[in-house]
């Protein structure tokens, strides 16, 4: 069972979490979903980064939990790291991944079956895939975590020369206090 801090903690986190989907869905290539470009997409797969309809949605989920894991974007809780992996993504950086070799003249299916087969395309065949922009984006996530590591290591508190000092002078006049106190105490009390 939970403490009522813990759910508050919950909570808040959550609305965090819910703030920074809105804020990625005001971005113009997340207004559409990514696979048929239908405006106002409220799911997601998170571990692919990009945003998706309710129709595509349930394509995905039929792909499997390996390669497309789906959340709705206003129902379901969401952790701290399916948060970073579409703040990493999106949908502009997908399609740069995942359609880097679609031919210019492609249009976007409209029909369920057609769709679906697109969508098998495109993330369970990688059939325009680029590989290069793979190792880029790779490249990218690990220099961010890199800055992030760095910033959180600045974050912590140095302890100053001084500080320790303090310290150690406390502790002997707190010594030299209790020394004379004993003396004292023996003094009056004999």
């Amino acid at each position: 069972m939970t403490t009522r801090s813990e759910r508050e903690k919950a909570q808040k986190l959550n609305e965090q979490h819910q703030a920074i989907l809105s804020r990625m869905l005001r971005e113009e290539d997340n207004k559409y979903c990514a696979d048929c470009e239908a405006k106002g997409p409220r799911w997601a797969s998170w571990n692919l980064g990009v945003f998706i309809c309710i129709r595509c949605a349930g394509i995905h989920r039929n792909l499997g939990v390996h390669i497309s894991r789906v959340k709705s974007v206003n129902l379901d809780q969401w952790t701290p790291e399916q948060i970073q992996c579409m703040q990493d993504m999106g949908n502009t950086k997908a399609r740069l991944l995942y359609e880097a070799t679609l031919p210019e003249n492609f249009r976007r299916p409209q029909t369920d079956q057609s769709v679906e087969f697109f969508i098998r395309d495109k993330y369970e065949r990688k059939k325009y895939y680029d590989k290069n922009a793979a190792a880029t984006l790779s490249k990218e996530k690990e220099k961010k975590r890199e800055e992030k590591k760095k910033e959180r290591e600045s974050e912590k508190p140095v302890k100053p020369v001084a500080m320790e000092k303090v310290r150690k002078t406390l502790v002997i006049i707190y010594q030299y206090i209790f020394t004379n106190f004993s003396f004292f105490f023996f003094f009056f009390w004999a």
